[in-house]
């Protein structure tokens, strides 16, 4: 396979793994509305299981209310990257903070660089890069 048939099937994956997460954010395609760490690990659920009491815990993450004032989108995604993919999680949240200039639900909402939807799907995005 050629470098840019994978990066063109690469892209095509992410982009479906960051509307999925934007779906369940945006409570659209007859998706059940969820918060924003609900919607990163729902997009997952499938591929990657998450103890029940991650399940509870991220339902209560929404609205700049995970642990440490955490983005709840950012935090989802840092629950999946430490539990499956340790050896990406600091790479992640590095990426994640770059583009938002923050990992706090607040600070992110101050610097405006980043809404809430997109906060969803970067965090969706950085879970799914291989």
């Amino acid at each position: 396979m050629s470098f840019e048939k994978k990066y063109l099937d690469d892209r095509a994956k992410l982009n479906k793994i960051q509307e999925t997460a934007k779906a369940y954010f945006l409570g659209n395609e007859g998706l059940h509305r969820l918060n924003c760490a609900q919607s990163v690990a729902e997009t997952f659920r499938e591929h990657l299981p998450l103890e029940e009491k991650t399940t509870i815990l991220l339902s209560a993450c929404g609205g700049g209310m995970a642990p440490k004032g955490y983005c709840g989108a950012f935090y989802a995604a840092k629950c999946l990257l430490d539990h499956h993919f340790p050896h990406r999680a600091q790479d992640g949240m590095r990426a994640l903070y770059s583009v938002a200039g923050s990992l706090k639900c607040r600070e992110i909402k101050v610097l405006k660089k980043l809404p809430c939807v997109g906060c969803v799907e970067k965090a969706a995005e950085v879970v799914g890069i291989k």
